[in-house]
């Protein structure tokens, strides 16, 4: 067994160590003081250090037999006791070492959350709502990364909730062109459902754990950040959040329903299915086979003119969310993460131009230029500077376009820029480094090496929950002005010495801004290896066939987001 191998392998079996089945209750001896009295039950944790933990509530009914693949439903109100001592299942999907939460027990069987609060500091206590990443294909509340204990240990003063939803082919397939799928209209998003799902649980049960249901952060990285940028624009949803935290995410990690389409098709072939009726026959461990030799391909929430606008910056642009305070940034190498993803620096380089130049051609003559000079002004050898203009497309300038969008339009919005790095090598401050230290989670050093700053941890903690609190992030260590266009785009550069810095990369916005309008995203079904990159190295005889496949297994879960 290889040394990475024998690493996965403990790590597994460390991560489901932790497994257990809550069960009911149904004595009264159970610890009072570790109780919550919900509408659908009492919950009963654990209590650590003055902190009670609650794992495994849950939210809606299990989306299972006739609810499969159909919006959730509402929890029934009742009056058992239920032990809340264990993380409820993950989400279906593939096993992937950056995603701990994959190797715990999975099941469909997972809408359910965690809460952290301190209940001897009275409320109403302000709420924070996380929703994790993992390009709507992976993730779980099982990760240790989201872990909510230290954070609600250094803050007494706020309760976190960690919310489990559907993905991949449980959460996000368009089966309207499956026959009998027309009655399963909701498919598309049902992890945004989800999610609104667990938010309304939230408003009507989070008083009995001290929180403050008229104060509620939702907060997420990556397609987590991508959820919490999209939940704006949904009427239903707006209502039930007063603030929300993007990190590396927004409205730009959708999906059209033509994009939708292949998922779709792929999903039917493994399954061998010709119908809905065909896909409703097949067992949870099926849908697990399956789910195996499609999960790379997964879909990214639908802009389907129904959940979602066509347009996901509109609902921005026309001051629908003027009423919601945002907090907004990106990492400054967000896509070195896929190096460690795709194997290493040589599959990473045959992947990032393979998909450039696939994207190429969908510009205009003229825009090619500009990507040109965008490209002449980036120093480095061409993978960075292919790089680079996929950390501006992908992340940095849909984050400054929403944001933009949301100050001009009465809005207010507080944006960073995470440059503190990782200690792995060619990673630099790459997509998730910094999820250890806005949970206080730094011994989870996955993403940051062991290059851990515990005092930026301390100070990015104290920063995102004064933003929960009052919706500003200015605590008396930083003076955080609000993200403006008049002022010239202040953002708080996150370092060893966090401070305010304007018009950060203006150049490059100003070259590539105009072409947000291509929605570049990570589609990668259709990608073509007869580029001139791949035919110039054929010729030579300087890349194998073995090597472009590990090449081309890249950025459905790569450049557009993931974990």
């Amino acid at each position: 067994m290889s040394s990475s191998k024998r690493q996965n392998a403990l790590k597994r079996a460390e991560i489901r160590r932790n497994y257990g089945v809550n069960k009911p209750i149904s004595d009264k001896g159970y610890d009072r003081s570790a109780a919550a009295e919900c509408l659908n039950g009492t919950f009963v944790g654990k209590q650590n250090d003055g902190v009670t933990i609650w794992r495994g509530i849950p939210y809606a009914l299990p989306p299972v037999g006739e609810l499969r693949w159909r919006a959730p439903q509402p929890p029934k109100d009742e009056r058992g006791a239920y032990e809340a001592y264990y993380n409820a299942k993950t989400p279906i999907q593939t096993e992937l070492e950056s995603e701990q939460a994959s190797f715990y027990p999975q099941g469909e069987d997972c809408l359910y959350l965690n809460i952290w609060s301190d209940t001897s500091v009275k409320g109403p206590k302000a709420v924070m709502v996380f929703f994790h990443g993992g390009s709507y294909g992976w993730g779980g509340t099982a990760d240790p990364l989201y872990d909510g204990f230290h954070l609600v240990r250094a803050h007494r003063d706020i309760v976190l909730v960690t919310v489990g939803y559907r993905t991949g082919i449980m959460g996000f397939v368009d089966f309207s062109d499956v026959p009998g799928g027309e009655e399963y209209p909701d498919a598309p998003n049902l992890g945004i459902l989800d999610q609104i799902e667990a938010l309304r649980w939230v408003q009507r049960n989070i008083s009995v754990f001290g929180g403050d249901a008229d104060n509620v952060t939702i907060s997420g990285e990556s397609a987590g950040g991508g959820s919490v940028s999209l939940l704006p624009v949904i009427p239903a949803a707006r209502k039930l959040f007063r603030r929300v935290i993007a990190q590396s995410g927004s409205v730009a990690l959708t999906n059209s329903k033509e994009e939708c389409a292949g998922f779709t098709k792929r999903l039917m072939s493994a399954a061998g299915a010709a119908s809905m009726k065909d896909l409703l026959a097949l067992s949870e461990n099926e849908l697990k086979l399956i789910n195996e030799k499609v999960n790379e391909y997964n879909n990214f929430p639908q802009r389907d003119g129904k959940l979602i606008p066509f347009d996901a910056y509109a609902p921005y642009d026309n001051g629908e969310t003027a009423g919601i305070d945002f907090l907004i940034g990106t990492n400054e190498n967000e896509l070195n993460y896929w190096i460690g993803e795709l194997g290493g620096i040589t599959a990473y380089r045959i992947g990032m131009q393979v998909k450039f130049e696939n994207d190429l051609p969908k510009f205009s003559r003229e825009d090619q230029k500009r990507i040109g000079r965008f490209m002449r002004g980036i120093s480095g050898s061409r993978i960075w500077r292919i790089t680079e203009f996929y950390n501006e497309m992908m992340f940095r300038l849909p984050a400054v376009r929403q944001a933009e969008s949301h100050s001009l339009n009465g809005g207010r919005v507080f944006m960073y820029y995470w440059t503190y790095p990782s200690a792995i090598a060619l990673r630099g401050a790459c997509h998730a480094v910094e999820l250890a230290y806005v949970s206080g989670n730094t011994d989870q050093t996955i993403y940051t090496g062991a290059n851990v700053n515990e005092e930026l941890s301390r100070i990015a903690m104290a920063a995102w929950v004064q933003f929960a609190k009052t919706g500003d992030p200015s605590t008396d260590e930083l003076k955080w002005e609000p993200y403006s266009v008049e002022a010239h785009r202040p953002t708080m550069i996150m370092s060893a010495a966090p401070h305010i810095r304007q018009n950060v990369l203006e150049k490059q916005r100003q070259l590539l801004r105009p072409l947000l309008r291509y929605r570049l995203n990570a589609a990668y079904t259709d990608l073509s290896y007869n580029v001139p990159f791949i035919r110039k190295k054929v010729a030579i005889g300087a890349v194998s066939a073995a090597a472009l496949i590990i090449g081309g297994v890249l950025l459905g879960r790569a450049l557009g987001d993931k974990d």
